[in-house]
C-alpha cells in the first residue's frame, strides 16, 4: 500500500509538472500583450515604460528561461505576483479556493443525499411508474444547460419572488455563516440540479447489477430483511463504481463551477481562472489551473484508497505493497 501511494504521488507530480509547462505555453500563445493591457488605460505611458515593465515581469526573456525561473521559485513556495491584483498569487488564491471547496462540498453532499435513495428506489422497482418518473426527472436534469438553469433560478427566486440574493458571498460586513447561507442556496441548487440526474442513473445501474447477484439471493434465502440486504450488502458493493464516478466528477464539478461562479458572481476559483485568463495574468491562471488538476488527482487517489475499505477482495499487492 505504501509503495502504491508513493507511486501515485510520483505520477501526480509528473502530471503537475507537464501541466504547468503546457499551461505556460498556451497562455503565452494567447492574443494580446499583458504589458500593453496594463498600460491601455494610461495615455502617458511611453515605450520606455513598457520596456521596463516587461523587464520587471521577465516578459523580455525566452519562454523556456521564464518557465525555468518560475519553476525554481515555485519549488520553494514562491508562486509569483499577480499583475491584475498587484498581490502575491497565494494571497489571492487561497481564500478563493476555500469559497470554491465550500460550494462544491455542499453541492456534492446534497447531490449524493438525493441521488443515492432515488437510485436505490428506482433499481428496486425497475420499469414501474416510479422508475419512469425518476428517469424523466434525471433526463430533464441532464439536458438542462447549467447557465440556463442558473438564469432561471435568479429570475424566479431573486428577481420575481425576491426570496434569495442573486449574487455575491454575503452581505457587506456579514461574517457569520448564517448571514452567508442565503447566498449559497442558489449556486448550490444550480450545481446540484444539474448533477443529480447523472448520479441517480449511475446508482440505479450499479444497484440493478448487484441485486441480480447470487450473494443477494443467498442473503434473502437466509431470511435477512430486505432493508439489510439492500442497504448493507448490495449498496456497499454498488458504491465501488460510484466512488470512481464521484472522484472523477469532482474534477468536472471544479470546471463546471466556472460557469456557476461567473453567473452568481461567487468569488471562487472558477471566476478567478476566468478573470485571470481574460486578463492574461499568467501567474494566477497557472497556479489556479494546477490546483484544479491537483483536486482531480487527489480525488482519484482517494478513490483508489477507498476501494480496499469498501471491498476486502480488493488489495494493492499486485502493485508491490
Amino acid at each position: 500500500m505504501t509503495r502504491f501511494l508513493a507511486s501515485r504521488l510520483l505520477q501526480a507530480l509528473v502530471v503537475l509538472l507537464l501541466m504547468s509547462f503546457v499551461i505556460t505555453v498556451l497562455m503565452t500563445l494567447m492574443p494580446g500583450d499583458p504589458v500593453d493591457m496594463m498600460l491601455a488605460g494610461n495615455p502617458r505611458a511611453t515605450p520606455a515604460d513598457a520596456a521596463r515593465l516587461k523587464a520587471l515581469y521577465g516578459l523580455d526573456k525566452p519562454l523556456l528561461e521564464r518557465y525555468g525561473h518560475w519553476l525554481q521559485a515555485a519549488l520553494v513556495g514562491d508562486f509569483g505576483f499577480s499583475r491584475l491584483y498587484a498581490q502575491p498569487v497565494l494571497t489571492i488564491l487561497l481564500p478563493r479556493l476555500g469559497n470554491t471547496l465550500l460550494l462544491l462540498g455542499a453541492a456534492m453532499a446534497l447531490t449524493l443525499a438525493v441521488a443515492l435513495p432515488l437510485g436505490v428506489y428506482a433499481a428496486r422497482r425497475p420499469y414501474g411508474w416510479a422508475d419512469n418518473a425518476i428517469n424523466l426527472f434525471c433526463f430533464a436534469g441532464i439536458s438542462v444547460p447549467a447557465f440556463w438553469l442558473a438564469l432561471l433560478l435568479i429570475l424566479l427566486f431573486a428577481v420575481e419572488l425576491q426570496w434569495l440574493p442573486a449574487s455575491g458571498l454575503g452581505p457587506v460586513g456579514g461574517e457569520g455563516w448564517w448571514e452567508r447561507l442565503p447566498y449559497l442556496v442558489l449556486p448550490v441548487a444550480s450545481l446540484t440540479l444539474a448533477s443529480i440526474g447523472g448520479y441517480t442513473r449511475y446508482v440505479r445501474a450499479a444497484m440493478m447489477g448487484e441485486l441480480r447477484q447470487d450473494y443477494v439471493r443467498t442473503a434473502r434465502a437466509k431470511g435477512l430483511g430486505e432493508g439489510r440486504v439492500v442497504w448493507r450488502h448490495a449498496l456497499r458493493n454498488a458504491t465501488i463504481p460510484i466512488v470512481t464516478i464521484v472522484a472523477l466528477e469532482f474534477g468536472a464539478l471544479f470546471s463546471g463551477a466556472l460557469v456557476t461562479e461567473t453567473m452568481f458572481a461567487w468569488p471562487g476559483m472558477g471566476k478567478l481562472i476566468y478573470d485571470s485568463i481574460m486578463g492574461n495574468d499568467l501567474n494566477v491562471a497557472l497556479v489556479a489551473l494546477l490546483f484544479a488538476t491537483l483536486t482531480t488527482l487527489a480525488g482519484n487517489l482517494l478513490a483508489d484508497a477507498t476501494y480496499a475499505g469498501l471491498d476486502p477482495r480488493i488489495s494493492f499487492k499486485g502493485d508491490g505493497a
